[in-house]
């Protein structure tokens, strides 16, 4: 008898014990891993690269009008001011964020990473997120045609009227994927290593036309290229809108941190307030077909 009532109360022990243990988190879009949410994403307090700071990558130059005068740090330009709001989101004021450069590609290439997160106009795709780990979007973006207003390129209406023509595009970029994929031109497409490359070619004659985001379309032909105008704009591929999204180590640990603060950042019109600060200036441009 007194052996039953050792073992039922042993059982009744390891029930509370099992019932009380902390249980793993449901996965989400915000929390793919299913790991603990609340201590991980205390404010201030993430597993950073450096402990209290929060470091954050773009390339070098950084260009209007996504950041201003070249300087990430200065929270002038769309990028800049959505970097310090999610800084902010996360529990770190200007003070504490430390900026670094690092090339476009390099940012989401494999291996290790010396940043939190970085953002540069990095489309989220499959393709790299098998490198390295993406925040949602906060920006949907859709690619344009810049070309010569003299030139023949000036006077394409469609996807058909670009096949034949000579275009660049950086390296790397979604830009040089609508070449490849949608124009589908029938020369050799230049890729070069940034788009400063690509707009001296363009004013030079070595291409006929360059395909860059739109935002920064705007800003070639109102302020860098003003001989130039923009052709137009490819729609979105299956439907989907491209979107950039902050590029993280893969498998972070900041990762639905991050994500979840974009999220909020969207949802409460924040980050609708800094496009219209810095983005207003876009305007449509004609769709090509």
């Amino acid at each position: 008898m007194l052996r039953r009532v050792i073992s039922a109360a042993a059982v009744a022990l390891l029930a509370t014990a099992v019932g009380c243990a902390p249980q793993p988190e449901e996965k989400s879009a915000a929390n793919p891993t299913g790991t603990a949410g609340a201590a991980t994403c205390a404010k201030g307090k993430l597993d950073t690269q450096t402990s209290g700071k929060l470091t954050i990558a773009t390339d070098e130059p950084a260009y209007e009008p996504w950041f201003k005068d070249d300087k990430p740090a200065n929270g002038e330009g769309f990028e800049s001011a959505v970097a310090y709001a999610v800084a902010q989101r996360l529990g770190y004021d200007k003070a504490n964020v430390v900026w670094q450069s690092v090339p476009f590609n390099k940012a989401f290439a494999p291996g290790a990473k010396t940043f939190d997160f970085d953002i540069n106009q990095v489309s989220i795709s499959a393709e790299r997120k098998k490198a390295v780990d993406f925040s949602s979007g906060y920006y949907d973006v859709r690619q344009a045609v810049i070309a010569l207003k003299t030139s023949k390129a000036a006077k394409a209406t469609s996807i058909a009227d670009l096949k034949g023509l000579k275009l660049g595009a950086q390296v790397g970029t979604t830009s040089l994927d609508y070449i490849d994929d949608v124009v589908k031109p029938t020369r050799e497409p230049a890729a070069y290593a940034k788009n400063d490359q690509a707009k001296s070619a363009l004013q030079n004659g070595q291409v006929d036309a360059i395909v860059v985001d739109l935002p920064t379309a705007f800003y070639i032909t109102a302020a860098e290229v003003t001989d130039a105008r923009i052709v137009g704009q490819f729609e979105n591929q299956d439907g989907m809108p491209e979107q950039f999204g902050l590029v993280l180590d893969k498998g972070s640990a900041l990762t639905s941190c991050v994500a979840t603060a974009v999220d909020t950042l969207r949802k409460d019109g924040t980050l609708a307030s800094i496009e219209k600060q810095w983005l207003s200036d876009a305007v449509d441009a004609p769709v090509l077909k």
